[in-house]
């Protein structure tokens, strides 16, 4: 009994003598609740401000506001085509460029009998390298260019392991995601500085969040346009010049199988035109954004999810996606 009383006394006393090392615990508990707290308020405030507050008032005039001539890279499918048709409707005249000239001519035309603008075509292969791009710079020498656009962009056939990509695809991801976006910017740059205005949206993809296995080269090359982007904003903010990267998530295009999952998730995955109406929307206003409002929502998620877990899912729906685009080449 003594034994048993003993025990119950030194338990008493160590309780006592911890009470204050729970008070602290308890208070960094508090604190550490409130600070995620306050954090997850004014993310969700961003996402409102960002996404839904501009599409309720007047469209900006991006004429006036960067000037009259935007040029936008791989602007025959996609989110660049529909960028292209966007700005097109804001008044904007716009210069294409794609390797493929027939789609090119189409898209232009298209653009503009629907929107009244002057379009022009610039026909390059960024995967050739260096040699292209002397042309492209004479033609852009004497014009206004207000906003540039990149988008081009190389991807894997399907998400596959790096060993087994073909090194004309690396080569691609190098010359066309990374060299491209580079010297495209440093051609308009100085116009832009020498008139004290215009944006510069670099495309990249929600891949660059963390390490993305089975697109192991191409979520890198986008993670250099983000950091890329995100150092240009730093060094010509001053100079009047909005450098925005753009970070989207999926978005189908035409290359995308129909019979994908993520097509029967609209609200997860919009149309290229639907993002892109959503995306012009944020231009000068946020640097870093997804472009669209569940793309913030999964980009939070990203941002908080431990890396673990983000690996887990990527080898789950690059899994999936490699099974139907194999089924769809059987």
């Amino acid at each position: 009994m003594a034994a048993v009383d003993s025990f119950y006394l030194l338990y008493r006393e160590i309780a006592r003598s911890c009470n204050c090392y729970m008070e602290a615990l308890a208070l960094v508990g508090a604190w550490y609740t409130a600070r995620k707290s306050i954090t997850v308020i004014c993310d969700f405030y961003s996402l409102v401000r960002l996404h839904f507050i501009p599409r309720l008032g007047s469209r900006p005039d991006l004429i006036k506001q960067y000037g009259r001539w935007a040029v936008i890279s791989g602007a025959t499918d996609g989110i660049g085509k529909a960028y292209a048709e966007e700005l097109a409707s804001h008044g904007l005249n716009v210069i294409l460029i794609s390797q493929e000239e027939e789609k090119l001519q189409a898209v232009a035309k298209h653009i503009a009998d629907t929107y009244r603008v002057e379009t022009f075509v610039l026909v390059a292969d960024f995967s050739r390298g260096r040699e292209i791009y002397a042309p492209i710079r004479e033609a852009l020498r004497d014009r206004d260019i207000g906003i540039l656009v990149n988008d081009m962009g190389a991807f894997y056939p399907y998400p596959q392991y790096f060993s087994q990509v073909p090194e004309d695809t690396l080569w691609d991801i190098v010359n066309v995601n990374i060299a491209a976006a580079s010297l495209m910017v440093h051609i308009v740059l100085p116009g832009m500085v020498e008139r004290k205005k215009g944006a510069i949206v670099t495309v990249s993809s929600g891949s660059c969040c963390k390490p993305t296995p089975q697109l192991a080269a191409f979520s890198a090359s986008k993670a250099y346009l983000d950091h890329f982007s995100r150092a240009l904003q730093y060094e010509y903010a001053s100079k009047g010049i909005f450098v925005q990267s753009l970070i989207p998530f999926y978005v189908p295009s035409s290359g995308t199988a129909p019979a994908s999952f993520l097509h029967r998730c609209p609200w997860l995955a919009p149309s290229p035109r639907v993002y892109a109406q959503h995306a012009v929307s944020t231009l000068g206003i946020s640097k870093r954004t997804t472009g669209y409002w569940s793309h913030s929502i999964q980009f939070l998620f990203a941002q908080y999810m431990p890396e673990w877990l983000w690996v887990w899912g990527a080898n789950l729906l690059n899994r999936s996606l490699r099974k139907e685009a194999l089924s769809c080449q059987a």
